[in-house]
């Protein structure tokens, strides 16, 4: 099923794939190693769901939910 980043659910799991942002922002996220083929798990969200905890490539990195609306995910199950 392919969702939306900011849609995902916390302790989801998924595989980037499609990164729509263009310009400075886009090559922000894909310089985050927000890249499609790359397997990601929601840790957690703050208190007002913004940001997002990402488990991504052994680190934790955050991202606001602005950013995550141009990521795409492939989610399992």
């Amino acid at each position: 099923m392919r969702l939306n980043m900011r849609h995902m659910q916390k302790n989801q799991h998924g595989m980037i794939v499609q990164v729509k942002a263009e310009g400075e922002l886009g090559r922000r996220i894909r310089d985050m190693g927000l890249v499609p083929g790359t397997e990601i798990k929601v840790q957690g969200r703050a208190p007002l769901k913004d940001p997002v905890a990402l488990r991504v490539r052994g680190f934790t990195l955050t991202l606001r939910n602005r950013e995550a609306d141009f990521i795409d995910v492939e989610v399992d199950g």
